[in-house]
């Protein structure tokens, strides 16, 4: 079984959220059945954008890294306090753990910014929300941004907006299991 680790902010947008629980679930019941979800924050207790409360699987001090082979990081609204939590060094810590043991690390939107903070796209390719303050935020943690939707650069994924978020978790999706079972689960779901 795989296991993948959703990784809140105070502020996530939840329909970035919602395509890795989405996709993940319904590859464990019509894909290959190795994938399950769990969700992570600094409290046990976040809002998202827009102020809807969410209770999460596990807090961030609680996670051994080993019992996980994949981070997935949707990206939030600076408004509803996205980079209080994303640029938390306990946040920031868990992404360069992560990084460390060589795993897929998966981020939607301006979810990309606190993987820029972390380190771990230091020197990579990237992307994130296209604007130019976000771009430019990307880039001064050295990472070379590029102008499209879905970068993968050494098991790291970054995406530019919302609309990339299916195609973000079916792409992680055939990381961890195969190009096959992606495109099943995608005819599956419709898309």
């Amino acid at each position: 079984m795989k296991k993948i680790l959703l990784l809140l902010a105070d502020g996530f947008e939840v329909f970035e959220a919602s395509v890795f629980i989405d996709v993940m679930g319904w590859n464990l019941e019509e894909g290959d059945g190795s994938t399950k979800l769990f969700t992570c924050a600094l409290r046990k207790e976040i809002k998202s954008s827009f102020n809807q409360r969410f209770v999460v699987d596990y807090t961030a001090d609680e996670i051994d890294i080993n019992d996980f082979d994949a981070l997935a990081i949707p990206g939030g609204f600076e408004a509803y306090g996205f980079y209080k939590d994303a640029y938390n060094e306990q946040f920031l810590d868990l992404i360069r753990r992560f990084r460390a043991d060589d795993k897929m690390i998966a981020s939607i939107c301006v979810g990309a910014l606190p993987l820029g903070k972390s380190g771990v796209l230091n020197g990579k390719n990237g992307t994130t929300y296209d604007s130019p303050i976000r771009r430019e935020a990307l880039a001064g943690f050295g990472v070379h941004v590029k102008n499209q939707p879905i970068v993968e650069d050494d098991k790291l994924i970054t995406s530019w907006n919302p609309s990339t978020a299916i195609n973000v978790a079916l792409l992680l999706l055939e990381n961890l299991t195969t190009k096959e079972n992606a495109a099943k689960v995608r005819q599956l779901m419709g898309f």
